[in-house]
């Protein structure tokens, strides 16, 4: 019934468009009492139905965790630690001028990471600045959060502060998930993006330095970082690796050139211990089990072997046309 209304509503609609100098309000009351008692409550009830669902995708947003649980946050080397979720990541790099956290994971989630913070001794206000992989949900959403308790300067490549300043909303994303967005059932409080960056910057605060490399692929503006962190008498060299598989939901032109180009500038880059924004393909809970145990505790995570494998599996996915 309700799909009969809509129908002839939208025939309605037709001879709308094509009448010439009739006053809208005039045609519009004939449309509504042609529809009929039962057609009107059939339209009255979709509409109504309609709002309903986008309510309730509204609190069902606002409320997603995506799975995700409290980790125990971590050090991994030197001034650099865990402190994201279970599986979505975050992590934190302290200098004596600020600190910096690196991904926000979901609004809800980020309360998580500022837990995670206080547990190992430091303080929300004394972050400075905030990084991001990509522009998701599950590593963007939080931002704004994070900035709020902060106050610090959020920096991101050209395309993913475009995303984030929509609250997740991206053209190469499918057209109903965009739509999702705009109307709040899916997306997130956009967080100010203070500063753009340039493929090859590095981002300073006092002397921790990160080296931003567009890894595009996942999302136009999918950002890796490599950093120095010493321990001991040894410097070690860290990558962050922004998740390098594609979507289905999330598909452009250059795509494929993109992801060619993010696998050669990983295997560039020289690595002892690396991450990713999701810490299973890491293997972040059997390393710090390692670590509990072993004679110096960040061995464990020293891994150049496992970061080439993990290239490899992401060259193979890509020579196999694989979506996720």
């Amino acid at each position: 019934m309700a799909a009969q209304a809509i129908t002839k509503i939208s025939r309605l609609a037709h001879r709308l468009i094509k009448t010439d100098g009739v006053p809208r309000a005039i045609l519009l009351q004939p449309m509504w009492l042609n529809l009929g008692k039962r057609g009107r409550r059939a339209l009255l009830l979709a509409l109504l139905s309609v709002v309903a669902l986008v309510l309730v995708g509204r609190w069902l947003n606002a409320t997603k965790v995506g799975g995700q649980g409290p980790a125990e946050p971590f050090r991994i080397a030197g001034n650099f630690y865990y402190v994201g979720a279970n599986d979505v990541a975050a992590f934190l790099i302290t200098g004596p001028e600020g600190h910096v956290v690196l991904d926000g994971g979901y609004p809800t989630t980020a309360r998580l990471i500022m837990a995670s913070i206080a547990k190992l001794g430091f303080d929300i206000k004394d972050v400075k600045v905030l990084l991001n992989s990509e522009p998701h949900p599950d590593h963007g959403g939080g931002l704004t959060v994070l900035q709020q308790a902060s106050g610090a300067q959020l920096w991101a490549s050209d395309a993913s502060a475009d995303s984030l300043a929509a609250g997740g909303d991206d053209p190469d994303l499918v057209l109903p998930l965009r739509a999702l967005i705009w109307i709040g059932v899916l997306g997130y409080r956009p967080p100010r993006v203070d500063h753009r960056f340039k493929d090859g910057d590095t981002i300073r605060v006092g002397p921790i330095a990160l080296t931003a490399h567009v890894t595009a692929g996942h999302t136009r503006g999918c950002t890796s970082w490599s950093f120095p962190v010493r321990d001991g008498d040894r410097v070690l060299n860290v990558v962050s690796v922004c998740d390098p598989g594609v979507l289905e939901r999330s598909r452009y032109s250059e795509q494929l050139a993109d992801r060619e180009r993010s696998i050669r500038v990983l295997r560039s880059l020289p690595v002892d211990i690396w991450v990713t924004n999701h810490a299973r393909a890491w293997g972040r809970y059997r390393k710090f089990v390692a670590s509990t145990t072993a004679k110096n505790p960040v061995d464990p995570f020293i891994d150049p072997e496992g970061y080439r494998a993990f290239i490899d599996a992401a060259e193979a996915e890509l020579q196999q046309g694989r979506v996720h």
